[in-house]
């Protein structure tokens, strides 16, 4: 079973920034071949999908986090990340690191607030 490890979450003001971390306790060899994914889910709302990260380096956002948010990967150090700026009330959620293991792999999540 992969363990994946969020942190950075916290308290942030409308129009600021934040980081996510999530580490992964994977091999090297094969974090660099595992695509990575954040998630987020508000109250009352179901998970949903915020970026991809495939082994080659593409990236894909959804609409509402394009230009704002940003996902890459350090391999060496087993890490994704999300760097999250211009941050509006609505990206209030817990964020879920995901990886693409055989099963599917989730960590244990790490709200983000974002106060107007």
């Amino acid at each position: 079973q992969v363990q994946l490890v969020e942190s950075g979450g916290g308290l942030a003001q409308a129009g600021g920034s934040l980081r996510l971390s999530c580490v992964a306790s994977l091999s090297t060899f094969f974090f660099r071949m595992t695509t990575m994914r954040w998630y987020r889910q508000a109250p009352g709302n179901q998970r949903e999908l915020v970026a991809v990260l495939d082994t080659d380096g593409s990236a894909n956002y959804v609409d509402f986090v394009k230009g704002r948010f940003t996902i890459s990967r350090d391999n060496a150090k087993n890490t994704v990340y999300l760097e999250m700026s211009s941050l509006k009330p609505e990206d209030t959620a817990v964020y879920y690191c995901n990886a693409n293991t055989r099963p599917q792999s989730w960590g244990q999540g790490t709200q983000v607030t974002v106060s107007s």
